[in-house]
């Protein structure tokens, strides 16, 4: 199979495509930056997986918001009207998103049928899911992947963490009530390895027993054996992030109903053991 990835610099674009790489598919890269070179570079792809985004964890400025919002919807946009001009479209589309589709709640479930919120983030995700879905048009099978925070220890959330709470400097985050809904590294590229093998429509990726924030803290805590005593006080974040603190502070309890539904299995189902693992 030839898989093209749009974003493969990333933490999740490169343990794709070290899967791919290593069960013997051939991976083409390319930046959506440059749609219209990207698209070109689809041409003969059998899927194109679309992990390209600004990222989140930063200070939210205006300007900051209008490239998280530009990244996942003008230039998905203008790589699709550049891929009608190509000659031989992949079958399939697989596109990221994210658990902040369902908003923020500390009360409710969501699924993968449930509605959109209507902050700022599920507003993003919800424009670029829309985005994501005019491949159809275009002949394409189209996967979405909503992700929750992704645990790997050589980037993202944990490879910030691991270093304070080495030090035994981890704690709670705000109340610590808070949902997070996570996922192993391994079963996010494993539901990517799904969407990119033929499954059609929507999948949480988040594992099957989302924790509050106190539970994760204790399982990271146990895996490094260091005390997790200091908490981070939510006006702390709200210097650091401004009105994406929220993304931190608060959360939603998500479950992946339609990966279990279509049989994954996955290897880390418990957040205790997917700590261990990573430390």
């Amino acid at each position: 199979m030839i898989v093209t990835i749009l974003g493969a610099s990333g933490f999740i674009g490169q343990a794709l495509v070290a899967a791919l790489t290593a069960r013997g598919d051939t991976v083409r890269t390319a930046s959506l930056r440059d749609p219209a070179r990207a698209a070109a570079a689809t041409d003969g792809s059998d899927v194109v997986v679309n992990l390209a985004g600004a990222p989140v964890a930063e200070r939210w400025t205006e300007d900051r918001k209008r490239e998280i919002a530009r990244s996942r919807t003008d230039l998905p946009h203008a790589y699709l009207a550049a891929l009608e001009r190509v000659a031989n479209r992949p079958g399939g589309y697989v596109s990221a998103s994210a658990v902040g589709y369902y908003g923020i709640s500390r009360t409710a479930t969501f699924t993968e049928t449930s509605p959109p919120g209507d902050d700022f983030l599920a507003r993003v995700c919800v424009a670029w899911e829309t985005e994501a879905q005019r491949a159809r048009a275009l002949g394409m099978r189209v996967a979405i992947l909503r992700t929750g925070l992704v645990l790997g220890s050589q980037g993202g959330a944990l490879a910030r963490l691991l270093p304070l709470f080495r030090s035994g400097l981890g704690g709670p985050v705000a109340s610590g009530d808070q949902w997070y809904s996570w996922i192993h590294l391994d079963d996010q590229i494993g539901l990517y390895l799904l969407a990119i093998d033929g499954y059609d429509g929507v999948l949480n990726a988040t594992a099957p027993n989302p924790v509050t924030n106190h539970a994760f803290t204790r399982a990271l805590a146990a895996a490094v054996r260091r005390p997790a005593l200091l908490p981070a006080p939510e006006f702390a974040l709200k210097l650091v992030f401004g009105e994406g603190a929220y993304v931190i502070t608060e959360g939603q309890r998500v479950l992946p109903a339609a990966a279990l539904a279509a049989g994954y299995a996955f290897r880390y189902p418990e957040v205790t053991a997917a700590c261990a693992s990573l430390v």
